[in-house]
C-alpha cells in the first residue's frame, strides 16, 4: 500500500489532489497534515472523514516532532502547504517565509532522515515576468514578490537536499490553478461571488496582465503522473498553454452570469505586478503527460460550482 504525507491537503489544490487520488487508487493510505490556517477548510474534506483510507492530522509543517512522527509512517511527501496570496505576502511577508522556507526546510529534514520520496509543489512565478516565449525548467528564478521569493528559496533547498543527501526529490512548478474550492481572495472565484452577490469586480491596472491557466484537476493529474514518472531531482513546468489577459477572464466570467462590463471597477496595480507568465511543457508532454480541460469548459464548471456551493464560500468572504 502507497504511503503519502500531503501537507496543506485542506487547501485548494491539496484538497483536490486527496479527493483525486483516493478516487484512482485503493491501495494508498493518506495522511493530511493542515495547519488550518485562513485558507485551510475541513469542509473541503467534510465528506471524507470516514474514509479508512484517510487520515487529518491538526499540525504546523514548522514543527519538527509532528513532521518526524508522521514522517516515519510514509514512503512519500507532497508539499502543498504555504502561504500563497501575493497582495497579503507585500503587506507583510513573515509567515511567507516562516511557512514557506522554514516549514520546507523541516519536512526536506525529516525525510532525509527517513530515506522518504519528496515532492515540492512550486510555481510558475518563481521565474518573474517574460514578455516573449516561455520559460523551460532550466531557466534562471527571478521572482518579484515576496511570496514568489519565498517559493523559490523553498526550490533551492530541495534541490540542495538532492544534491547534498542524495534525497529523491521532485519538483513541479504550475500555472494559475482554477477551480472548485479555490479561497474567494483569488481573481477568479473573488469575481465570480462578488457578481453573485451583485458587487463590482476590482480589475488590477489595465487588466492586459497575461497567465496560463489551468483546471485544478488537470494539475492534480500531472502532479500524480509526476510521481509515477519523474526522474529523481527533475523539475517539470505543469500549465495548460492556454494563456489569456485577466481583462478576457474577467469579460468571460461576466457573460456567464449575465452581466455586463459597468460591473468591472479599475483599481490601482499591485507593486511588481508581473506582467506575463507563460512555461514550456515540451518536458512532461514528451513523458506523455497533456492537460484533458480547455478553460471555456473548465471556467464553466467553475462558475456552476460556485454558484450551487455559496454555503461554502460565503462564511469565508464575512
Amino acid at each position: 500500500m502507497k504511503k503519502i504525507l500531503v501537507t496543506g491537503g485542506a487547501g485548494f489544490i491539496g484538497n483536490n489532489f486527496i479527493r483525486l487520488m483516493l478516487e484512482k487508487y485503493s491501495d494508498i493510505r493518506i495522511i493530511n497534515l493542515d495547519k488550518l490556517t485562513y485558507a485551510g477548510n475541513l469542509n473541503n474534506l467534510k465528506d471524507l472523514e470516514k474514509n479508512k483510507n484517510y487520515c487529518f492530522v491538526k499540525g504546523d509543517i514548522c514543527n519538527k516532532s509532528i513532521v518526524s512522527k508522521l514522517a516515519k509512517k510514509v514512503d512519500t511527501i507532497v508539499n502543498f502547504a504555504a502561504e500563497t496570496h501575493v497582495d497579503r505576502s507585500i503587506l507583510d511577508a513573515n509567515s511567507f517565509v516562516q511557512t514557506n522556507v522554514f516549514g520546507t526546510y523541516i519536512l526536506l529534514e525529516a525525510a532525509n532522515e527517513n530515506k522518504t520520496k519528496f515532492m515540492q509543489i512550486s510555481t510558475d512565478e518563481v521565474y518573474g515576468s517574460i514578455k516573449k516565449t516561455s520559460f523551460k525548467e532550466t531557466n534562471s528564478l527571478n521572482p518579484n514578490s515576496p511570496y514568489s521569493a519565498s517559493k523559490a528559496g523553498a526550490d533551492m533547498l530541495v534541490r540542495a537536499f538532492h544534491i547534498t543527501y542524495e534525497l529523491f526529490t521532485l519538483i513541479t512548478r504550475s500555472s494559475n490553478n482554477f477551480g472548485p474550492y479555490q479561497h474567494p481572495e483569488k481573481f477568479i472565484p473573488l469575481f465570480i461571488t462578488n457578481l453573485i452577490e451583485d458587487k463590482k469586480v476590482p480589475l488590477y491596472g489595465d487588466g492586459l496582465n497575461v497567465r496560463d491557466w489551468i483546471y485544478v484537476v488537470d494539475n492534480c493529474e500531472a502532479i500524480d503522473f509526476v510521481l509515477q514518472n519523474g526522474e529523481n531531482g527533475e523539475i517539470y513546468n505543469i500549465a495548460s498553454g492556454i494563456e489569456k489577459k485577466n481583462l478576457e477572464v474577467t469579460k468571460r466570467i461576466l457573460e456567464l452570469l449575465d452581466k455586463n462590463e459597468s460591473c468591472i471597477e479599475y483599481v490601482k496595480d499591485r507593486p511588481g505586478h508581473d506582467r506575463r507568465y507563460s512555461l514550456d511543457t515540451n518536458k512532461i508532454n514528451k513523458l506523455g503527460w497533456k492537460p484533458k480541460f480547455d478553460f471555456d469548459h473548465a471556467i464553466e464548471l467553475t462558475v456552476d460550482w460556485y454558484k450551487k456551493n455559496k454555503w461554502w464560500w460565503h462564511p469565508l468572504k464575512t
